[in-house]
């Protein structure tokens, strides 16, 4: 004797809303009408078994088939370096400059004060060379000094002078017979002057430093 068909189970309004929710994707993408939906949407509220409700879904793909496509993702391209402050900026130029005169101050003074034959310091001097010298070294530190050498002497200036000058014209001329002394002067905001004994005696000297200061007075003006 065959047995009675089993009664479908009935669904209740959250099998029901799951269904809704479906038609709604379905309809926003594109794959039914706006009549589609509306017509399967009543169907689905009135639906009380499964099969009603599978039946308004048996033609639209699962959900769990969708296929996601992940496009890549280029990374931002880096923009440009930000500029540091200004006032960020001018603190760091200043900090080099002034590490930098404060290591110029302190080579220098170390070349000073190690200078074997004379010293000026926020002064000025005089250094006479003598006759059997082959090398002198003088140090000149906010200050002058003069280097008095023989008529029978050509200088070869070395050393290093910073925001300052060397000033040897007749004594580093070159000429018949005459033998090679190195004045090496280091030293920094000053001037180291070279001159032979004949330039000292005809006063030559003090004229070149007076047309000297008023060169450097007539460029003021300008």
């Amino acid at each position: 004797m065959d047995q009675p068909p089993q009664p479908e189970i009935r669904i209740g309004d959250r099998e029901r809303r799951e269904v809704d929710a479906r038609l709604q994707q379905a309809q926003a993408d594109g794959m039914l009408t706006l009549l589609e939906y509306d017509e399967r949407a009543a169907a689905c509220w009135a639906a009380r078994t499964r099969s009603e409700l599978d039946a308004l879904t048996s033609d639209l793909p699962q959900s769990d088939q969708a296929e996601t496509t992940v496009l890549p993702v280029d990374p931002p391209a880096p923009g440009p370096a930000e500029a540091p402050p200004a006032g960020l900026a001018r603190r760091v130029v200043g900090g080099v400059v002034t590490a930098a005169l404060v290591g110029t101050g302190l080579y220098l003074g170390a070349q000073v004060i190690t200078a074997d034959d004379g010293v000026s310091v926020f002064g000025s001097g005089v250094v006479q060379v003598g006759a059997d010298q082959q090398r002198v070294e003088v140090g000149m530190l906010f200050g002058s000094i003069r280097v008095v050498v023989p008529d029978d002497v050509r200088v070869r200036p070395s050393g290093t002078v910073i925001f300052g000058s060397t000033r040897c014209e007749e004594a580093c001329r070159p000429g018949p017979g005459l033998r090679e002394v190195v004045v090496d002067a280091d030293g920094g905001f000053g001037s180291v002057n070279i001159m032979r004994q004949s330039e000292l005696d005809r006063g030559e000297f003090g004229d070149r430093d007076r047309n000297s200061d008023r060169d450097d007075d007539s460029d003021d003006d300008d």
